[in-house]
């Protein structure tokens, strides 16, 4: 059993809304983000990431299950950890006028941190060259690694980041992902709330993926690739029908795709080739499609949403109330 820094036992919580809807934002949530390294905590928007942290948090009051941090009970025992917690959730507010050096230093004095966890938060951050000048003339990027090196001035064992690199372009999404990254090697558990898929699978070690408050699956992210994603090859060849034919009789699983053939579960990709020119035809493009988070994400959500209906599908088979 790893050693667990985030666990949560059917944890849930539901709301009302102004017209009286009633909402259930995480449904019986079992997450489990072991220390060390980056965890991803993957789901589209409105999918209860930013609610659960929240939770976890104490920001907002849970309506059913459990959580611990660092095996301690929350919300009860929060303050007993809450040292070794840092959190990005919401823009901070620094002084526009002052310095990004004299903003931090004006925190660490109110946090009660040495002065010399400022330099070290700088240079963690990459801010270094630029913690002179006036926080109002940062790009949105510098202005999120200052909210993230405010978090590391009382260094955290966990840090928590809840979509970092929103509306940050090319470049700072680059810079951020290193940081992370580099954070993640030097034993801080970073825990990285996105909807963006490509970005948790080139900076995480471990992923939890959610769908409406659901838990779906959750791993390494070279198991979950491995286990849940179907594997293909794409085929270019000039007759597609006739290639498509001869590969079903050969036992493969083929669909014409467009322009071209996909061939699902392929051991071997050689194999194509051979049945193919067999019956003289030629193969101008072969492709292997390697599974990415993208398709896990997409395999996942199709089977919930599948699974949500084929209930009320039964019901009304049996006669039930329409």
């Amino acid at each position: 059993m790893p050693d667990l820094v985030i666990e949560t036992s059917a944890l849930r919580k539901e709301f009302r809304t102004r017209r009286g809807r009633h909402v259930v934002a995480v449904d019986d949530l079992d997450l489990a983000v072991p220390r060390g390294g980056v965890h991803g905590f993957l789901g589209p928007n409105g999918s209860g990431k930013t609610t659960t942290i929240r939770m976890l948090l104490g920001l907002a009051r849970s309506t059913g299950g459990e959580m611990r941090l660092f095996g301690e009970s929350v919300p009860e025992r929060l303050p007993r950890v809450m040292d070794r917690i840092g959190a990005v959730v919401e823009q901070p507010r620094f002084t526009g006028s002052f310095s990004g050096r004299r903003n931090l230093t004006l925190l660490a004095r109110t946090i009660g941190v040495p002065k010399a966890r400022v330099d070290a938060a700088l240079g963690q951050v990459g801010l270094a060259g630029r913690d002179g000048d006036r926080y109002r003339s940062y790009s949105l990027g510098m202005k999120q690694r200052l909210a993230i090196a405010a978090t590391l001035l009382k260094e955290p064992d966990l840090l928590i980041l809840d979509e970092p690199t929103n509306g940050l372009d090319p470049a700072g999404i680059r810079d951020i992902r290193t940081m992370i990254r580099d954070l993640g090697a030097s034993g801080v558990t970073v825990l990285l709330s996105s909807h963006i898929l490509a970005e948790v699978q080139q900076v995480c070690d471990s992923v939890s993926i959610i769908g409406d408050g659901r838990l779906l699956s959750q791993g390494t992210v070279q198991e979950l690739v491995g286990r849940e994603a179907s594997s293909g090859v794409r085929v270019r060849v000039a007759e597609r029908e006739r290639a498509a034919e001869h590969l079903r009789a050969a036992g493969m699983r083929v669909e014409v795709d467009g322009s071209t053939l996909y061939v699902e579960d392929v051991a071997d990709p050689a194999r194509i080739t051979q049945v193919l020119a067999e019956q003289g035809l030629f193969v101008r493009e072969l492709v292997p499609e390697r599974a990415d988070l993208e398709s896990v994400f997409l395999e996942l959500t199709d089977q919930a949403r599948t699974s949500r209906r084929e209930p009320a599908e039964d019901t009304a088979s049996a006669g039930g109330p329409s």
